[in-house]
């Protein structure tokens, strides 16, 4: 059982935990997260014992810590340690299924419509190479509904479908995906499948072994608070032969661990400090805080939205801890989109906008060391950026 949380009041009471700029509105903790100062200790604990001795540390001392790793991080999202490996961010992890995964011309593969750009560029690459094609499963937005979500899935999917790549929370929407159905409908058609959870470990309840895909990547330094370039791969024990890193090296033919485990020098000590993220995250009440941040915001959109007398993207079950909301401009080119964001950047504060389906959305994060009054702050600051 995981530890009781220890933190009974959070927002800003629980800010000191990390070193975030005190001058400057957190809001947008889906980009890159935040390191709190637990974690950071940890891995310089590590450092310190790696180069205390560093030829010792990777022959006597990593092959087995990195596996304990993967355990504590396989336990948190059930599966089997032995099924996940880590690797630099989940574009890393898609790379890996991607250029393993056999495509013929004229197979297609699937992808949302709202698919996230390095990835949809990752299966541009490979389906370019082989001659395949790209089929989009085109997402309702705004306010999408768990059944038009796997409809739209379905209604993508032909015979010549080989694989779908589905994003368990989309990037730029944020619309949480029901996977366990989607993956389920894909399977039944005979379509395998590669999620991209790079926002889901710590945002949403994660079960590995009940969403079934075929492979699952995810990170670790967003929502879970590891540090910096800390993510996984997971890929199911049928999955795995033929499964490659991006980097070929001494474990090429020797089986998924060996492959994955060891490409070349790295610092490690970014995956061994997982286990103290994941503890921190129990700490901070672990579902009851993915909870509260969903429930955040929700608010904090609704409070943008009526200030800017618009409307939000998401809502219910498909809603997690970011929200979208829609600005209210004439000019939703990818341009405009990018000035507003610089603008809220010169203000203090940084909520990623984008240019999705003939409009621009606001999107923001909530997290453990936010409150209500965050946003209300953050209203008025949209306000001014729109001005301009």
């Amino acid at each position: 059982m995981p530890p009781a949380p220890v933190f009974d009041n959070l927002g800003h009471r629980v800010r000191s935990e990390w070193d975030l700029d005190p001058g400057f509105l957190t809001v947008n903790h889906g980009s890159y997260g935040a390191t709190p100062r637990r974690v950071i200790a940890s891995q310089r604990a590590w450092q310190d014992q790696m180069e205390r001795q560093p030829s010792r540390f990777m022959s006597t001392v990593y092959s087995a810590a990195i596996r304990e790793a993967a355990d504590a991080l396989g336990s948190f999202l059930n599966v089997n340690g032995c099924d996940v490996v880590f690797l630099d961010n989940a574009t890393g992890g898609c790379n890996a299924v991607l250029r393993s995964f056999p495509l013929a011309a004229g197979d297609e593969v699937l992808i949302l419509s709202h698919a996230y750009g390095a990835v949809h560029n990752a299966v541009r690459f490979v389906t370019e190479q082989a001659g395949a094609r790209i089929v989009r499963a085109a997402v309702t937005f705004p306010d999408p509904t768990e059944d038009s979500l796997v409809a739209a899935v379905v209604e993508a999917m032909t015979e010549r479908t080989r694989l779908a790549v589905i994003d368990h929370i989309t990037s730029g929407s944020a619309i949480v995906l029901p996977v366990q159905r989607i993956v389920a409908a894909c399977h039944a058609a005979g379509v395998a499948v590669l999620i991209d959870g790079a926002h889901a470990p710590g945002q949403v309840d994660l079960d590995l072994t009940a969403i079934g895909a075929d492979w699952y990547v995810g990170n670790c330094h967003k929502w879970l608070c590891a540090p910096k370039g800390c993510a996984f791969l997971h890929a199911a024990p049928a999955r795995q032969a033929g499964l490659h890193p991006g980097t070929i090296s001494h474990g090429y033919g020797q089986g998924f661990l060996a492959e994955f485990d060891w490409t070349g020098t790295t610092d490690p000590s970014r995956f061994l400090a997982v286990t103290e993220a994941i503890a921190f995250h129990h700490r901070l009440g672990g579902a009851a805080l993915r909870d509260r941040n969903r429930t955040l915001a929700a608010r904090g959109a609704e409070l943008i939205a009526q200030r800017l007398n618009t409307q939000v993207g998401t809502r219910g079950p498909v809603a997690g801890a970011m929200a979208t909301v829609r600005l209210p401009v004439e000019d939703a080119s990818p341009a405009h989109a990018m000035a507003i964001r610089q603008r809220l950047m010169a203000a203090g504060t940084d909520a990623p906008v984008h240019a999705l389906d003939g409009a621009l959305w606001l999107r923001l994060s909530a997290f453990a060391y936010n409150e209500v009054d965050d946003y209300v702050r953050l209203a008025e600051i949209v306000a001014l950026a729109l001005r301009g």
